[in-house]
């Protein structure tokens, strides 16, 4: 069941109508992946993993996210990020990688040009990532 505040963050990008959500994955396949990968993945992530499997969003210069079932897939060893204490879950349309901590909630951006996190790149959990991505994108309101 999709929660009230990911409903009303769906709801306001199917306004967009340029998204290309992919089908849920179910919460027996996100456990077997934790288990398998040894890692444990953001809870609001988890969420949206049951709502998405990954997707495209703000088509065609936007950021895509990867899932555990659906193709592209998280790869927990890409390269795309600064230190073993991330996972890449996603790209923006600039190439840089979307990471979530191994064992925590923040979700961040890394710009692999100047090869740092920005401060103002660094949310709190997947659902803050979510509602920023109008200003992050620069797409406004």
């Amino acid at each position: 069941m999709i929660s009230a505040e990911l409903k009303g963050i769906v709801d306001k990008f199917h306004e967009q109508g340029k998204m290309n959500f992919l089908p849920e994955t179910s919460e027996e396949k996100i456990t077997l992946f934790e288990k398998e990968k040894n890692i444990r993945l953001p809870e609001k992530y988890k969420e949206w993993l049951l709502f998405s499997d990954g997707g495209e969003f703000f088509l065609p210069a936007g950021i895509q996210l990867y899932g555990i079932e659906h193709k592209p897939l998280i790869n927990i060893d890409n390269n795309d990020r600064p230190s073993d204490e991330y996972i890449v879950i996603g790209t923006l349309s600039s190439g840089d990688p979307i990471l979530c901590e191994k064992a925590g909630e923040k979700i961040i951006i890394y710009n692999q040009e100047a090869g740092r996190i920005e401060d103002d790149e660094i949310y709190d959990d997947f659902m803050a990532f979510l509602n920023d991505l109008y200003d992050l994108l620069g797409i406004g309101d």
